[in-house]
């Protein structure tokens, strides 16, 4: 989940620096680019990727 929400990031990141909008400090790319690459790093260290590994038994048959 927050892979796709660093995606949409990153996509408005672009389409801010691409069509030049001058933006608050807040929403300017450099800033936004930062954003997206902690959601990203958040997701890659497992946060929010929903598994849960503690006591976790697979069903014998």
């Amino acid at each position: 989940m927050l892979a796709v929400i660093a995606t949409v990031v990153f996509a408005v990141a672009f389409v801010i620096n691409a069509t030049g909008t001058d933006t608050d400090a807040v929403f300017a790319p450099t800033s936004l680019l930062l954003v997206g690459l902690a959601l990203v790093a958040a997701h890659l260290g497992g946060l929010g990727s929903g598994a849960r590994w503690s006591g976790y038994r697979g069903r014998r048959r």
